[in-house]
């Protein structure tokens, strides 16, 4: 693999501080929310859809921005990591990893990433491109971003409608993470297991992957 790119989400970053924040904001407790997620997810559904079980006809967008304009908006620092993080970023780096950094994400969580100094070559947000996953507009940016071929271009993440199954139609090489509570729910799945050329339970893993 000459390129390998992260999904952000609980493949990096754990979702906790988000959804939390969520919930405080429409209040409910914070298991209600992480509950509803869950299940619509299972569903197949975007996350979204749990808000909008909560408060129907709720906007997304303008939700945001009131939160965003209350300072209540969103937050992300060093906590919010995974501990294998920095530790597997740097690792493929010093292997001669191009390592990139793109997922469905806002423009600030972008710019919040990029204060971190994370072990990567290149972030990107679905905010920032304008088009967002499964789009295969979204993995036609991460194959330009890559510089590398498809089949030398590796994809990370644990949400198989988002990640895997995508990544794989584009061309790319892709690794199912077993984090989070998609990539445990789907990690066993035979369809995942034929789409996705590894199933890793850690982002260490890919060192062993780089160096076969």
């Amino acid at each position: 693999m000459k390129t390998i790119v992260f999904d952000i989400g609980e493949t990096l970053v754990r979702d906790d501080r988000y959804w939390a924040s969520w919930a405080d904001w429409v209040g409910v407790p914070r298991h209600t929310l992480s509950a509803l997620v869950g299940a619509v997810t299972a569903q197949g559904l975007d996350n979204a859809e749990a808000l909008a079980l909560l408060r129907p006809g709720i906007d997304i967008t303008a939700e945001y921005a009131a939160r965003e304009a209350a300072g209540c908006g969103e937050h992300l620092d060093e906590t919010d990591l995974y501990p294998d993080v920095r530790p597997a970023l740097a690792a493929l780096q010093r292997l001669g990893v191009r390592v990139i950094i793109a997922g469905n994400q806002t423009v600030k969580a972008g710019a919040l990433l990029r204060s971190l100094d994370l072990p990567a070559d290149f972030i990107a947000t679905s905010g920032e491109w304008g088009c967002a996953k499964p789009s295969p507009d979204f993995f036609a940016r991460v194959l330009y971003a890559s510089g590398a071929l498809a089949t030398e271009t590796l994809y990370v993440g644990d949400h198989p409608m988002n990640d895997v199954f995508p990544a794989r139609a584009a061309g790319l090489r892709t690794a199912h993470l077993r984090r989070g509570p998609w990539g445990h729910l789907w990690a066993d799945d035979p369809q995942v297991q034929e789409a996705a050329d590894w199933v890793i339970d850690s982002l260490m893993d890919l060192t062993t992957i780089v160096n076969k």
